[in-house]
């Protein structure tokens, strides 16, 4: 029911336009986010990675990484693409083992395959549900109604929320965070002249959202563009 629920354009909508009903509520949910990235995460994230070397700011990000690969291999299976669920797995178990955690990546330098990066959003893609409506999330930036159910479903697709016992099974959400504040910093020039330097932020962000999930639905790499409200890795820990 609620993949049916996905809102779709009518056949007088042109097709290379941003299907967004939700526009004028869209705007306002932009503008709040703005205010929050300018008056906290901004300030925050340069802060954070004004006071933390590199190298441990990498080695967090590649925990944070590492941890949500469980997460990865169970929409892998939801997809169908067991290939990638066993790579994944054994990326995982080599990283989280002889990585110290995923501190470390000797996955890659054992000529692994990257992982899948794949979530919800991407398996009700896969199952046919219809992209729907672009919506902007308060704090979590720009999306579209699947992308949206997606994120909700992620909340419960990580294995090791019900493994770990509290307070383990937070530290994956607390180096998310940190992973977060150190991209903001790390990328700062370049969101910055995304959200502040642009005649229209919220349309550019809608536009570059738009291109980046539908080419990364195709499974290609595009450097072309930057998501400010996602996690901006090409290739991550290859550094």
């Amino acid at each position: 029911m609620l993949l049916v629920a996905c809102a779709r354009p009518d056949a007088s909508h042109p097709p290379d336009h941003p299907f967004d009903p939700y526009e004028r509520q869209n705007r306002k949910v932009h503008a709040f986010n703005l205010g929050v990235d300018r008056a906290l995460i901004r300030p925050a994230s340069k802060g954070y990675s004004n006071f933390l070397p590199d190298d441990i700011e990498t080695a967090i990000g590649r925990f944070a990484f590492n941890l949500a690969i469980p997460s990865d291999v169970v929409n892998n299976v939801l997809q169908g693409n067991m290939k990638g669920a066993i790579q994944d797995t054994f990326r995982f178990a080599v990283n989280t083992t002889v990585g110290l955690g995923g501190f470390f990546d000797p996955a890659t330098e054992m000529g692994l395959p990257q992982p899948t990066d794949t979530d919800f959003g991407e398996t009700l893609y896969v199952w046919g549900a219809r992209e729907g409506a672009y919506v902007e999330l308060p704090l979590l930036g720009p999306g579209t109604e699947r992308d949206t159910w997606g994120k909700a479903v992620d909340l419960f697709t990580n294995p090791l929320t019900y493994v770990l016992e509290s307070p383990e099974n937070l530290y994956g959400t607390a180096a998310s965070v940190s992973s977060g504040l150190s991209n903001r910093g790390r990328y700062s020039d370049t969101i910055d002249s995304i959200l502040y330097e642009s005649a229209d932020s919220y349309a550019q962000s809608r536009s570059i959202y738009l291109q980046n999930r539908r080419f990364e639905l195709g499974k290609g790499v595009d450097d072309t563009y930057l998501d400010p409200y996602s996690d901006p890795y090409e290739d991550p820990y290859d550094e």
